[in-house]
């Protein structure tokens, strides 16, 4: 007569020993998830600080930074120093990285360099490098000459070589400024799809988005080259001067640099196929169509170069 009850009685203990066993389970992991907290938060702080020593360079999915991507990806600086790329598709963001102190070291072009020193961002110039732009025109617009520009749409980044360059090339025709409209594409991938759709008249581009233009037949009008032109440059803020550690990490910089210049200038841009491919997104045909083109090492801008973008800035 007791069994029915103690079976009961068991049955209660077994459900209570789950329960409290589940109990125990969730606490343990309330636990856990807590420590998973404190320990990120951790790794964060740790991560943050490897970050701010670091030495930070923003770079462009443009040809001109390639001996950055080699010696980054070939272990051509030194490992007893950090240093790191940062990616960018637009130089608005990479002008407001370097003003905000999140990089060191930036790609742009001397048109932005001086308007930044300008706006009394303390920053000089660590070197020159081959960049150059060229006009190219909408192979649906059929435009041939710069007087085609009238009434059409230009692709271009204000206050920067395209910017000067959109100004020449109306100038150079006779053109009224209102009569080009001048429209703000700050990212290099998205100029370069607005093409390819048919979205733009003319845009003004560096390689190599340049050739993968070039190879879908659309035609160039204005080339910086044939105006003796040599606009691209990577500029430092000042404080890395005045740092024992930063200046370290420099010296280790401009020789990872300059042996890629070497490799490159040696074996062509065609032998490094994948890491153009991988950091500025084109198609491998594009990269083998770049010939001839030679990397100078670290040097300083030419001054003529530097006299003309301040000087176009002061018309502006």
């Amino acid at each position: 007569m007791f069994r029915p009850k103690f079976r009961n009685f068991a049955r209660c203990m077994r459900k209570l020993i789950w329960i409290i066993a589940a109990i125990c389970l969730i606490a343990g992991c309330g636990q856990s998830y807590e420590e998973t907290k404190r320990i990120s938060r951790a790794q964060r702080i740790r991560l943050a600080k490897e970050d701010s020593a670091a030495l930070k360079i923003a770079v462009l999915p443009t040809l001109d930074c390639l001996p950055f991507y080699l010696a980054e990806d070939h272990n051509m600086f030194d490992t007893v120093v950090d240093i790191r790329l940062k990616l960018f598709t637009a130089q608005m963001d990479v002008d407001t990285a370097l003003t905000n102190s999140r990089v060191e070291i930036a790609v742009t072009d001397l048109v932005r360099a001086e308007r930044m020193i300008k706006q009394d961002t303390t920053i000089g110039y660590l070197t020159a490098t081959n960049a150059y732009w060229q006009l190219i025109t909408n192979r649906m617009a059929r435009m041939t000459q710069l007087k085609h520009l009238d009434d059409k749409m230009l692709a271009m980044t204000r206050y920067s070589v395209t910017d000067m360059l959109g100004d020449m090339a109306v100038d150079s025709a006779k053109l009224k400024p209102e009569r080009v409209f001048r429209i703000q594409i700050n990212d290099v991938n998205v100029r370069l799809k607005m093409l390819e759709n048919n979205e733009m008249d003319a845009l003004i581009m560096t390689e190599p988005q340049a050739a993968q233009a070039r190879l879908l037949k659309h035609k160039v009008i204005l080339d910086t080259r044939n105006l003796n032109m040599k606009m691209g440059a990577v500029v430092m803020r000042n404080k890395v001067m005045g740092d024992d550690s930063r200046k370290r990490q420099l010296e280790v910089l401009v020789k990872g640099y300059n042996e890629a210049c070497d490799s490159i200038n040696q074996r062509g841009v065609g032998a490094y196929a994948d890491l153009v491919m991988k950091y500025c997104k084109v198609k491998k045909n594009t990269v083998e169509s770049l010939k001839d083109i030679k990397f100078e090492k670290i040097s300083k801008p030419r001054p003529e170069d530097i006299e003309r973008a301040r000087k176009w800035l002061s018309k502006k």
